[in-house]
C-alpha cells in the first residue's frame, strides 16, 4: 500500500510542476502577443 501512495504523490508533484510550468509559458506568451500588438498600433 505505501508504494501505491508514493507513486500517487509523486505523480501529484509532477503534475503540479508542470501545470504551474505551462502557466507561466502562458503568461510569457501573452506579453510577447502585447509586445507585438503594441509595436503595430505604434506603426500605424
Amino acid at each position: 500500500m505505501s508504494r501505491y501512495l508514493a507513486f500517487a504523490l509523486a505523480l501529484f508533484a509532477v503534475t503540479l510542476a508542470a501545470c504551474n510550468t505551462i502557466a507561466r509559458a502562458g503568461e510569457d506568451l501573452s506579453k510577447g502577443g502585447q509586445a507585438i500588438a503594441n509595436s503595430a498600433e505604434k506603426a500605424r
